[in-house]
């Protein structure tokens, strides 16, 4: 059997410390987590060149929690514009606004501010966000069809949380302008 292959690698203090912990933490050797965390950088190296890491941890934290699910937008879509025209859908609203009051009050315990909130819901895939201003926000929406439910669920969850903001609705966009949250 052939030797392995050695090496010797510099860490900075920061990296040093990170990497001590870990290895105290999953209980490896110095060689077995070094191989360990190349695999793995191997394997998911696309992460890092493409997702944004609070990203990736916010769609791991929510699919972990098992409250989401990952749908296609052509069902999303769908699914919207099937309600639009459901002769019950004031019922589908009323529970929609339900749901998003028990939004506002997971949120005020994490105290989220709007913005985090808007960005975890951009994360969702909901809309794209640009930040316009300091306090100001417009989302825009590659369909008009998910305008109406995004503005709903917003207006329940700032207003449950005691934020005050301003929403102005162009035809694909939503404009958010914070007044004052936490």
């Amino acid at each position: 059997m052939k030797s392995p292959e050695r090496i010797t690698i510099a860490l900075d203090e920061e990296t040093a410390g990170l990497f001590k912990k870990m290895k105290e933490d999953s209980n490896m050797s110095q060689s077995e987590l070094m191989r360990e965390s190349l695999k793995f950088f191997g394997k998911h190296k696309l992460l890092f060149e493409y997702a944004e890491d609070n990203k990736v941890y916010t769609h791991a934290e929510m699919l972990a929690a098992g409250e989401h699910v990952i749908l296609d937008i052509d069902h999303w879509i769908m699914f919207l514009s099937f309600i639009e025209t459901h002769p019950e859908k004031e019922k589908f609203w009323s529970l929609h606004k339900e749901v998003s009051r028990a939004h506002a009050e997971q949120f005020k315990h994490k105290l989220f501010n709007a913005e985090t909130i808007l960005r975890r819901l951009e994360i969702c895939n909901l809309f794209t966000m640009n930040k316009t201003g300091k306090n100001e926000f417009t989302l825009i929406f590659g369909s008009d069809a998910p305008k109406k439910f995004v503005l709903k669920e917003l207006e329940e969850i700032f207003d449950g949380m005691g934020f005050l903001v301003e929403i102005k609705e162009d035809f694909s966009k939503l404009r958010i302008k914070v007044i004052h949250d936490l």
